[in-house]
């Protein structure tokens, strides 16, 4: 396993250009599989998640050819279905929870498809059965194999059928997985309390340039009219937005000027505002974000002056991808907020590292975490730590970054899965960091 060796304490400055979404590559990938035609998918980030994926669809018999950096055009035109029952896949589909999206266009294509438990970040109980009572509801039998931990669908050689669906939860994976099967389905399916994030209404986009009947797109009540077949076409990744939140925040804590260029603000939500509730300053120029050097950042109280709170929430409401970063910054704020992670119950364990470096936090319990703020007094100290995650270890990275002295960050290969060159990047903007192998 590789470290990071930092020396913290630097104030950076310069521009960053922000990678190609991981959330929405995952589910592009996963649409190539729709049809036989070429699709070619720009902006793809070179990520241990994306890797992993690319590697799946390459034993299934998809043909990738790389055009250029983030570039590539796939053909699903021979599918080797039994590719999925090997000891390969199994390995390959328990390392990334982005493998279960493969299932509903296997499913809606060729009838049957065998998933393994996913993997994925280590955050809390995250539940399949958003995407099992979709797909059986749209008329696949399912059988779970308890012994190896894998689920088996098929169609008994049927078409899908549209049906009604209202999903007890808003999953973002969940609703792409019975958006995709949706879109070969004979008839008419309607999905009510759909995910509507930016990456699902990119999804939407892109299935309906191949020829999808796709209509209520960045709503929670989706309309699909089945089709008999899907077309290939071209398609640009969106900026990640969690990265985006990730340089604002480093830029904050380390009282440093960054540009985060061509951001896609209209897809940011209220990502800028809930950074600017803890008194972070970044300014709109055109399609950048201009973050200046701040010594000091005091947070907001509420119009009653109670606490702040940030918690997350579906679309539009705030991604849970970002309040581990949300909580390190606010370590060096001036003033308190409570973090309230709604939806994951072990997410916010690692601020025993946090308070280990010198922060000021009360963990309330799994899913609350009250933050005191050091306003740059007392700095937060080097220390060795292990991620756990992305999100905590991109938010170990960022705490180490602020710190005074050496940190040495352990495990980064579960960085990696998320974030580009992520050491090669910040090396740019003058960071002391070095790759450990």
């Amino acid at each position: 396993m590789g470290s990071f060796k930092i020396e913290g304490g630097l104030p950076l400055k310069g521009e960053i250009k922000p990678q190609g979404a991981k959330n929405e590559t995952l589910q592009i990938l996963c649409a190539v599989l729709l049809t036989s035609q070429k699709l070619r998918v720009k902006n793809i980030p070179e990520i241990g998640d994306v890797k992993c994926l690319m590697n799946i669809l390459q034993h299934l018999g998809v043909l990738i050819k790389k055009n250029g950096i983030g570039d590539y055009t796939f053909q699903a035109k021979k599918i080797n279905i039994e590719y999925l029952n090997t000891k390969k896949f199994f390995k390959y589909g328990k390392s990334i929870r982005g493998s279960i999206m493969i299932a509903g266009p296997l499913l809606t294509r060729f009838g049957k498809v065998c998933i393994p438990i996913p993997g994925g970040d280590r955050i809390g109980r995250r539940r399949l059965d958003a995407h099992l009572i979709g797909l059986k509801l749209l008329g696949s039998d399912i059988y779970y194999h308890n012994e190896q931990k894998y689920f088996y669908l098929h169609t008994n050689r049927k078409k899908l059928t549209g049906q009604y669906i209202l999903m007890e939860e808003a999953s973002i994976t969940g609703t792409a997985n019975i958006i995709m099967a949706a879109t070969l389905a004979k008839g008419k399916t309607i999905i009510y309390n759909a995910a509507c994030e930016p990456y699902i209404q990119q999804l939407c986009k892109l299935l309906n340039k191949m020829g999808a009947k796709i209509r209520g797109i960045g709503s929670n009540l989706i309309n699909i009219v089945g089709v008999i077949e899907l077309k290939g076409c071209t398609h640009t990744i969106l900026p990640d937005m969690i990265e985006i939140g990730s340089w604002i925040g480093l830029a904050a804590i380390t009282c440093s000027e960054i540009r985060i260029k061509n951001v896609s603000w209209n897809n940011l939500g209220i990502i800028p505002n809930t950074f600017r509730k803890i008194g972070i300053k970044l300014e709109k120029e055109k399609d950048d974000i201009y973050i200046p050097s701040q010594k000091s950042y005091q947070i907001k109280k509420l119009l009653n002056n109670a606490i702040l709170t940030i918690s997350d929430s579906p679309w539009p409401g705030l991604t849970p991808d970002l309040l581990s970063i949300l909580t390190v910054v606010a370590t060096q704020a001036e003033g308190s907020v409570l973090i309230h992670q709604k939806m994951f119950e072990s997410r916010l364990f690692f601020v025993d590292k946090l308070i280990e470096m010198g922060a000021q936090i009360i963990l309330c319990d799994p899913h609350r975490a009250t933050v005191i703020g050091l306003n740059h007094k007392s700095y937060l100290r080097g220390s060795v730590l292990n991620s756990p995650d992305i999100r905590a270890g991109i938010s170990l990275l960022i705490a180490a970054l602020s710190a005074k002295g050496t940190s040495i960050i352990k495990n980064i290969e579960e960085i990696d899965r998320g974030y580009e060159n992520i050491d090669k990047r910040l090396r740019v903007l003058g960071a002391n960091i070095s790759r450990i192998e």
